[in-house]
């Protein structure tokens, strides 16, 4: 119930901002004898602001104490806002006893100034330390980029020249030190690996199934999105590579080349490099220009309720990723696949149980960019239902018993620009023909290997005893 009054403090606190505001300018102003006329409203005007900064620090009061609130900033706007009560309430005495001017001026230049200080303390707990001086740094505007150039990208710790920026700037001001949205902060690795209310917000290696990523996707006006719609949002190139980070296992210490680094991340690389991580199309290329309409809610819920991780790929969009690493792949979930086909763009099947005749039902899905069937049980049989897909663009095949006369049968999707074949049944000889038959397409064989530094520590075990 506390909390609940505690929520009426940003509509209640503006009221005696204006009302003690508007009396101490009238105070000024009747000095002179043009504005004498002012004098009879001041001391109703002086009361009510002052009753009405008693009822914005009781509200502030509970809404501090909610959870969502701690550290300086807000003790000391709480102090701020208490003297702002009690020197609006002693002007009002003052005032109503005596009409010694210079004192009455002074408090009053005083008071403008400590509403002005308070209100400030105010806007930063709910916008951020740096809400004012913002737009004048470099990255502050709604469609800068959040991160500072990093030219030796390679070399640079991913999370403390990426990450941690990014997070510091569309992050912090509801989830860092002095304000915990939902109990979550952001602001330091134990705090971000705790997670929240809601549970872990990070889950390494699973960007999907990470509660962050779930709500950056969501659509803009709902009301788990986040950043707020009101507040700078991530753009596509900052969304791909908090995705990419925490599927490489969301390690706080290495360094980007010790990270494999797939196609997509390619151009989020050179746009760090270069400070234009924000800069981005107003659609992403593996998003079709075309919406599609709303796919059943129902039909949605049950997939959820099947195991599958199932959100829009980006904001404002009725297109959808799908995780099926954990489904079962029964009849009632193949008969649901149709029902979704127009809103399926990235589609993970990574999952021993996908076979030919699984992967036969996601043939329809013509609007498929995105198709991961690492680790399945595919064979050059299946991929012959993929013949149809020609929006793909992405395709991956680690880990399958894919050979090069499957490769041949979907040769002709020429909007195909990524193709990962590690460990699968394509042979070293067969990459001069593959890259011949397909020229455009960036093949990734794996085999990725982190070079040993200098600092590396090496552990030498003496031999078991026989």
């Amino acid at each position: 119930m506390l909390e609940f009054i505690g929520r009426f403090h940003p509509v209640l606190v503006h009221l005696p901002i204006g009302i003690l505001l508007l009396a101490c300018i009238f105070i000024l102003l009747s000095s002179k004898t043009k504005f004498a006329s002012f004098r009879p409203v001041i001391p109703l005007t002086l009361l009510l602001g002052a009753l009405g900064a008693i009822a914005s620090c009781l509200t502030g009061y509970f809404l501090a104490n909610s959870g969502d609130y701690e550290g300086k900033l807000v003790s000391l706007h709480q102090w701020m806002g208490i003297a702002v009560a009690i020197i609006s309430l002693f002007l009002y005495v003052l005032y109503v006893r005596t009409k010694a001017r210079v004192a009455l001026n002074c408090i009053s230049i005083f008071l403008i100034v400590l509403i002005s200080i308070t209100g400030h303390l105010g806007g930063s707990l709910t916008h951020g330390e740096d809400y004012l001086t913002a737009p004048l740094k470099s990255g502050g505007g709604k469609n800068q980029s959040a991160i500072p150039a990093i030219p030796n990208i390679q070399d640079a710790v991913v999370y403390e020249s990426a990450i941690m920026p990014l997070f510091k700037s569309r992050c912090y001001s509801c989830h860092g030190s002095e304000k915990q949205k939902g109990k979550l902060r952001l602001d330091e690795q134990d705090f971000m690996l705790k997670g929240g209310k809601n549970g872990p917000a990070i889950i390494a290696g699973k960007a999907e199934d990470s509660e962050l990523v779930k709500r950056l996707l969501l659509p803009l006006d709902n009301d788990k999105h986040m950043a707020p719609k009101e507040k700078p949002q991530l753009t596509e190139n900052e969304l791909t590579l908090i995705q990419w980070w925490i599927n490489q296992g969301a390690d706080f210490k290495k360094k980007f080349k010790e990270l494999p680094q797939p196609a997509n991340m390619k151009t989020v690389l050179a746009n760090l490099a270069n400070g234009n991580a924000g800069i981005t199309e107003s659609k992403v290329s593996e998003i079709p220009e075309k919406e599609v309409v709303q796919a059943d809610v129902e039909v949605l819920k049950k997939l959820t309720n099947a195991g599958i991780t199932i959100v829009p790929v980006s904001q404002n969009t009725n297109y959808l990723s799908a995780n099926f690493i954990n489904a079962d792949f029964d009849q009632p979930i193949l008969v649901l696949i149709p029902k979704v086909e127009k809103q399926l763009i990235w589609v993970k099947l990574d999952n021993k149980k996908v076979n030919d005749q699984v992967l036969a039902v996601f043939g329809s899905c013509k609007n498929l960019t995105r198709l991961s069937l690492n680790n399945s049980s595919i064979t050059d049989r299946g991929l012959m239902q993929l013949t149809k897909l020609d929006q793909l663009q992405y395709l991956s095949l680690v880990g399958t018993k894919v050979s090069m006369g499957g490769i041949r049968t979907i040769a002709k999707l020429k909007k195909l620009k990524s193709l990962y074949i590690y460990q699968t049944n394509i042979k070293p000889t067969d990459y001069a023909n593959l890259k011949k038959m397909m020229p455009n397409l960036t093949i990734d064989t794996g085999g990725y290997s982190i070079p040993f530094l200098a600092q590396d520590t090496i552990v030498v075990k003496a031999p078991a005893k026989m």
